[in-house]
This record gives C-alpha cells, sequence and structure tokens, in this order.
C-alpha cells in the first residue's frame, strides 16, 4: 500500500442498501490504515447491507445520513458499486449534491464499478475520462464520457475503476490523491 500520512483527512463512504461488500470495505480499510477518519453516510440511519455479489454480505453501521452530512467537512468521497446501491443512490437528490460539491471543489472523488451512475444522474460525466463496470459502459458513453476499459483511471480529481479486482489500483490512486490535495 502507498505511504501516506493521512491524519489530519476526513473520507466520506456514501453509499446505501445492497452496495458491493468489497468495493466499500477495502477502501475503507486501507484510508483507516494510512490514517484517515473514514465516515460512511447514507440516505438513512442505522446500518445499510452489503453484497458479496449475489450472495448476501455485511452490513456497515451509517455514522451519518445524507441530511446531516456537509460536504465542507470532508477532504475525499469514496462511492462503492454494487449495482442495486448504485441505482437507487442515483436517485437520491442529497447524494447527486455531495458528489457535485465535492468534484466542483476539486476534492479527491473515487468511484467504482456501478457507482458512475451517480455521477450521470448528477450531469458530472461529460466530458470527464473514466472506467466503470463493463455493463454500463454504454450509458457512460451517452452521457458524453469518454469511456476506457482501463483498472484505474484518474481524471483531474476524479478517479473510477471498474471491479473488485481493481481495488488495489483504487485504493492506491485514492490514497495518492488524498494525501496531495
Amino acid at each position: 500500500m502507498v505511504d501516506a500520512d493521512l491524519n489530519s483527512k476526513r473520507v466520506a463512504i456514501v453509499a446505501t442498501d445492497y452496495f458491493e461488500e468489497a468495493e466499500l470495505f477495502s477502501p475503507l480499510e486501507a484510508l483507516r490504515e494510512a490514517g484517515a477518519t473514514v465516515e460512511v453516510i447514507a440516505p438513512k440511519d442505522g446500518e445499510i447491507k452489503g453484497l458479496n455479489h449475489v450472495e448476501s454480505g455485511k452490513s456497515v453501521a451509517v455514522d451519518k445520513t445524507l441530511n446531516k452530512a456537509d460536504p465542507a467537512d470532508y477532504d475525499a468521497l469514496v462511492v462503492p458499486g454494487g449495482a442495486v446501491n448504485a441505482d437507487h443512490l442515483r436517485m437520491e437528490e442529497k447524494a447527486r449534491e455531495f458528489l457535485r460539491t465535492m468534484l466542483n471543489d476539486g476534492k479527491p472523488v473515487a468511484i467504482i464499478c456501478h457507482g458512475p451512475w451517480l455521477l450521470v444522474s448528477a450531469g458530472l460525466a461529460k466530458g470527464r475520462k473514466l472506467t466503470s463496470y463493463f455493463t454500463i459502459q454504454d450509458d457512460m458513453r451517452n452521457s458524453g464520457a469518454d469511456w476506457v476499459d482501463e483498472e484505474c483511471v484518474v481524471d483531474d480529481n476524479l478517479i473510477t475503476s471498474r471491479n473488485p479486482d481493481d481495488l488495489p489500483a483504487f485504493n492506491k490512486a485514492t490514497i495518492e490523491a488524498l494525501a496531495t490535495s
């Protein structure tokens, strides 16, 4: 992993039920190991349920709801995938606003798998070079994004990856971006 001291950094992970387990827990653990404070933000209080592909996965406690979270309190944003998670998040106006603020403020935003659907619904994919899970590449292209099939794509402050196999590169790029922001 990247040698970085992120002790002064705060990261928001925005997700909802049926997130892809590895795509939330792997960045969460990597960022915490690097010293960052990481909070899970969701549309509702309590816990959100994960999936390990299509099987039931681990749940995670929600630290704050989208209604109470202020993007100004965070130095970076991570959005995990999972088709159901991403499909529901993209319809949450507060999630779209959170993403818009973070991206427009130049803060690192790391999104993996189906998570880039949130970029499309927030009107932020056009003109961006990015990757995603291959099944949503048409959605990315149709929204005006320059979609590529690469392990990890960094376009200014936007970091994207395709799937759980890409997590080592995704986590490394996220930590590097946060360390230099």
